[in-house]
């Protein structure tokens, strides 16, 4: 038990202490709230294209679907194309505005959330625009090819090709380059106060407007030197957030980050929600990807499918052992208790109530079940035995339905779902069997010793 204890000081020194302060970080939380307010729009957008690619998993309803939804396509895959499409303005949108409430509370500051959003678009926008340099001008670049369509400094896709998911981190960036700027302006008085007669919206915008001028003019000079020497501001943020991207989204990284999740759990900390708040744009940019004809394993809710099945930890096979043969009545009565949530991905009963915190006896599967589950979703897609993440479901979807629905509506994402379950419970059968004996043992024990009380009081 001394060296167990040992490790959890060492984890709750070395890893609870920096990640702790880490999601207190005021960029965080704000990508935290972007990456909240994204996911209806990732999920209905999703929907739309499973409908538009069940004939390819599924061939013989290809005359159907020619016969009848196909006849609309274009118009119902509007609502793919305005989410997933333009997800990077959603997602500037939220941080700005997040990102300047935060800046108002804790700087105590009269800034104005509404402002902060709209002048985070416009930074952002400020660098969708492709130019170089021709003639000793900058020149908007215009190119239409058989490969490539570039009209004023705009590459279009089935959007303005920035907008989309590899345009997320440009718009975080951007946004926090606008809100400081405007924070700046307001605490060293550059602005245009209005009469307090004058109504609140006409105030709020003129509030604004020296701050508008000042980012106008700061990113316009970043972007016009990085353009003389190449490059752009999209370019540049794109290098090293693709080398992340790449890192987070191979075999060894998808380890490191279900360590890294598992570690904060068992000291106590939420590690699911400070991880994942990073992967968001980086697993929408995948799930894109894949959209396009990629086979990314790590993209869209690969977590929830075939991870944490049951929630961190992927504990609904243990849940359901429990429930149905535990002999002691602690863990009975909680697997009762636990079993519908878990079915939903819901399993903080488990988490604090067995507890999974700090107990030594169930931390070797509490780590190891979810990297196994994730290694073999991993290879599963990465060798092609089941379709690649291609829609977002919502994260409390059963196992199997998720899989199915988020591949796109292949049968064996499904089938991937339960046998990364079964793979988990397997992890967790001897530990969950042994720490059951114990639990049963002592409530025996306890048991004997209250008849031996009562018995002792009643004959004295």
């Amino acid at each position: 038990m001394d060296s167990n204890n040992k490790v959890f000081q060492f984890m709750e020194k070395y890893l609870m202490g920096p990640m702790g302060k880490l999601s207190q970080f005021r960029i965080v939380r704000g990508v935290m709230a972007a990456g909240m307010a994204s996911i209806p729009f990732t999920i209905v957008g999703s929907m739309f294209l499973v409908l538009n690619i069940l004939p390819d998993t599924f061939p013989a309803l290809k005359g159907f679907f020619d016969a009848t939804f196909f006849k609309f396509s274009d118009l119902y895959m509007l609502a793919n194309t305005c989410t997933m499409g333009i997800l990077s303005l959603y997602f500037g949108l939220v941080f700005g505005y997040e990102y300047t409430k935060i800046q108002a509370q804790e700087e105590k500051i009269s800034v104005n959330p509404l402002n902060g959003a709209l002048l985070s678009m416009f930074a952002f926008f400020l660098c969708l625009p492709e130019l170089v340099v021709k003639g000793g001008s900058l020149k908007l670049v215009n190119s239409i090819t058989s490969t490539e369509t570039v009209v004023n400094g705009f590459r279009m896709g089935a959007t303005i090709d920035r907008l989309g998911t590899s345009g997320i981190f440009t718009a975080i960036i951007m946004s926090i380059l606008a809100v400081k700027l405007y924070c700046l302006c307001v605490k060293r008085n550059w602005i245009i106060k209005m009469p307090e007669t004058v109504p609140a919206g006409v105030s709020r915008s003129f509030t604004a407007l020296i701050p508008t001028f000042v980012i106008v003019l700061v990113v316009l000079l970043i972007n016009g030197t990085l353009v003389a020497l190449g490059t752009d501001i999209f370019k540049m943020i794109s290098i090293p957030f693709s080398f992340v991207t790449n890192l987070a989204s191979s075999w060894l990284g998808v380890m490191v980050i279900y360590f890294l999740i598992h570690a904060l759990w068992i000291v106590g900390i939420h590690g699911a929600t400070i991880i994942t708040s990073f992967l968001t744009p980086i697993v929408l940019a995948n799930m894109e990807a894949n959209q396009a004809g990629g086979n990314i394993p790590f993209a869209g809710e690969f977590n929830n499918m075939f991870v944490t099945v049951g929630g961190s930890g992927a504990t609904l096979g243990m849940v359901i052992f429990i429930t149905l043969f535990a002999k002691s009545t602690q863990l009975k009565t909680l697997g009762k208790a636990a079993i519908v949530p878990s079915i939903f991905n819901i399993n903080e009963p488990i988490i604090f109530g067995m507890p999974m915190v700090y107990n030594p006896y169930l931390a070797v599967p509490f780590f190891l079940a979810p990297m196994v589950a994730a290694s073999i979703g991993y290879f599963a897609i990465k060798l092609h035995m089941v379709h690649a993440v291609v829609a977002q479901v919502p994260w409390p979807s059963p196992v199997g339905l998720s899989g199915f629905i988020g591949t796109g509506g292949d049968w064996r994402g499904a089938v991937l779902g339960i046998v990364t379950a079964l793979a988990a419970t397997v992890i967790y059968y001897p530990f969950i069997k042994f720490y059951d004996a114990k639990l049963y043992k002592e409530e025996q024990e306890k048991g004997a010793e209250l008849a031996a009380e009562a018995t002792e009081a009643a004959t004295n």
